[in-house]
């Protein structure tokens, strides 16, 4: 069973990566096929991000999800709150029968240094020169980007500036294994949020709720 990691976050909220390297008819034994999807890795993608959903909780009713014009998979009820992200071989998803949740996977590669003026702010600039002695600049830039999506997602409705609404406000703070970056979101009234990232040899993963 190819789970990459897996947290408990609370007794209501957790998550998990599932590394991909079943065939496809695996997870249709447990999961349906939703959308039309024809190519075959998105198909798996797809796939691992709804088996895994029920993987955290097996009573999610993962047959009843819904797509909104955002694009954002939900469930009428709000049963569970939930996130899905794809990248590459991996598929992340966080669960949570009480809170509002995103989550994001990455891998770092240099590519992301030539639009880092996309979404990094003047003001976030030196919170990132201060961590900077830690880690190379792509895989920082990373994490933020990354960051910056769980927001995104855990937000759902769209129409988000990622440089101007989302903005790292204090130094980024090592706890444990994970990275703790404080973040305000600016749409409407101002929200508070700590938002953690998990560095893996190739993999960055960030959620919120």
């Amino acid at each position: 069973m190819p789970l990459f990691y897996q947290h408990t976050i609370n007794a209501t909220t957790k998550l998990g990566i599932w590394r991909i390297e079943e065939h496809e008819k695996f997870f249709l034994a447990t999961v349906p096929l939703q959308q039309n999807i024809t190519h075959p890795h998105k198909r798996l993608q797809h796939l691992a991000g709804r088996y895994l959903l029920q993987f955290l909780f097996p009573d999610f009713p993962y047959d009843e999800i819904l797509i909104a014009d955002t694009r954002k998979p939900y469930l009428p009820n709000e049963q569970y709150h939930f996130s899905i992200s794809h990248c590459g071989e991996y598929a992340a998803a966080i669960v949570s029968s009480t809170h509002r949740v995103g989550i994001d996977i990455e891998k770092p590669t240099e590519k992301v240094e030539r639009i880092a003026h996309k979404f990094i702010h003047e003001n976030e600039k030196q919170f990132l020169a201060n961590y900077q002695l830690s880690i190379i600049n792509y895989q920082l830039l990373t994490i933020m980007w990354s960051a910056k999506e769980s927001l995104f997602k855990w937000y759902s409705l769209g129409k988000v500036d990622f440089k101007e609404n989302m903005q790292l406000i204090n130094n980024i703070q090592k706890q444990n294994d994970s990275l703790l970056l404080p973040f305000v979101f600016k749409k409407d009234e101002p929200v508070y949020l700590n938002i953690i990232s998990v560095i893996f040899n190739e993999l960055v993963l960030s959620w919120v709720l």
